[in-house]
């Protein structure tokens, strides 16, 4: 019989947690989102409301699908978000009218609104992460690098 020692050694057990990659990072998106949080609650927004939000500021009027490829979001999970948004008069969504079966979304002047309160979300959390500018973009560079290489794999 082999001793834990021996099997991590050997490669046949499982690395300990605190040395996976994939903890450190779902530990700092957690953290990043809770942090997060308290901030979005007055703007009366989610994180992911928030992020849906992120890609309208940027540029209006989207189809929904455009949206979600830039979220990496199913329709599935991006309609309820996009209801409720709608709900608190931050969007409107409107069938395409060159085609049907398209939906765009849209800011109303509440959501355009919104922008200009949300800017100080992005200085809250500048400040809470305690990284410089510099800091901060190596870590989002690594983290995008990351992201692709590994959308390249193949699944399975």
């Amino acid at each position: 019989m082999t001793t834990k020692k021996e099997q991590n050694a050997a490669g046949e057990a499982p690395a300990r947690l605190e040395t996976q990659l994939c903890f450190a990072i779902y530990g700092a998106a957690h953290a990043l989102t809770r942090t997060y949080k308290p901030l979005l609650e007055p703007l009366g927004l989610t994180y992911p409301q928030y992020l849906v939000m992120l890609v309208l500021w940027e540029e209006d009027d989207q189809p929904v699908r455009a949206i979600g490829e830039r979220l990496g979001l199913d329709s599935g999970t991006l309609s309820p978000l996009l209801k409720r948004l709608e709900q608190g008069g931050l969007l409107s969504r409107v069938r395409d009218s060159q085609d049907e079966r398209l939906v765009r979304i849209s800011l109303t002047p509440k959501g355009h609104d919104l922008a200009a309160k949300a800017i100080d979300v992005t200085r809250a959390i500048a400040a809470a992460t305690q990284c410089s500018l510099e800091e901060m973009e190596g870590l989002r560079d690594q983290l995008q690098a990351l992201t692709g290489r590994l959308q390249k794999q193949p699944a399975g």
